[in-house]
């Protein structure tokens, strides 16, 4: 109860980011800035708890109390603008996203500036178009892994990082099919083979605690880890 599925605001050097825009993540983002006041929208994959509070911002973004003064840039998988359009459309008539979103695909490598932030996005193993971000601003660095099994991209991505914010959502690798999320162990071992200087675990599974995630994390992490309480905030850096 009281916790909203994945999102997060990412502050820096004047700039403001919403990073994933899950189920109820909305609410809390406007606790802290406007829709009018973000500067872009990154999102990691097209799951619900990833990517539904989109549409409530679509509405939010051009009929509540604020005016923007252009479309709100928004960097996603491929498919994000249609799969926004479809899920808004009453009619035959595709839903215009693009009066609320300046949309762009994201694509292994993909990087761009957010006024003094650069990010920059790696494809992660989840089983379906899915991505990872680093942002960095001037000599501070964070690495979020979004939605994915352990995976070279996102050791890669996260190398020499101050911040690793890395998903813990599971207590047990599945015996049988494919892995596309970390266990905290995982996130752990990424964290050491990326030299992180700190983990974060964040979307922990209802089958563990958060105590019991950054316990297990610890086991294979010797540097500082915390669990992404909702409304908590980190400096970075």
């Amino acid at each position: 109860m009281g916790n909203p599925c994945s999102g997060y605001l990412v502050s820096g050097a004047g700039a403001r980011v919403w990073v994933d825009a899950g189920t109820g993540t909305l609410a809390e983002l406007q606790r802290h800035v406007r829709l009018d006041e973000l500067d872009a929208i990154w999102i990691s994959h097209l799951h619900a708890d990833h990517s539904a509070d989109l549409l409530t911002a679509y509405y939010g973004a051009l009929y509540a109390d604020i005016r923007l003064p252009a479309p709100i840039p928004l960097y996603g998988p491929p498919g994000t603008a249609d799969r926004l359009a479809h899920f808004l459309t009453n009619t035959s008539v595709r839903s215009p996203v693009e009066s609320a979103f300046a949309i762009e695909e994201l694509h292994d490598g993909h990087s761009a500036r957010v006024g003094a932030l650069t990010l920059t996005s790696r494809a992660v193993a989840h089983g379906m178009p899915a991505f990872a971000l680093r942002v960095e601003a001037e000599s501070a660095s964070m690495v979020y892994s979004g939605d994915t099994a352990p995976c070279t991209a996102l050791t890669s991505l996260a190398e020499g990082c101050d911040v690793l914010l890395c998903e813990a959502d599971s207590a047990d690798v599945p015996t049988a099919g494919e892995q596309v999320h970390h266990t905290p162990e995982n996130a752990g071992d990424t964290a050491r083979a990326a030299q992180a200087g700190r983990l974060i675990v964040t979307h922990v599974g209802r089958s563990l605690t958060p105590e019991q995630a950054v316990a297990s994390a610890s086991t294979r992490f010797d540097g500082p880890v915390d669990y992404a309480a909702p409304a908590t905030t980190f400096p970075v850096g």
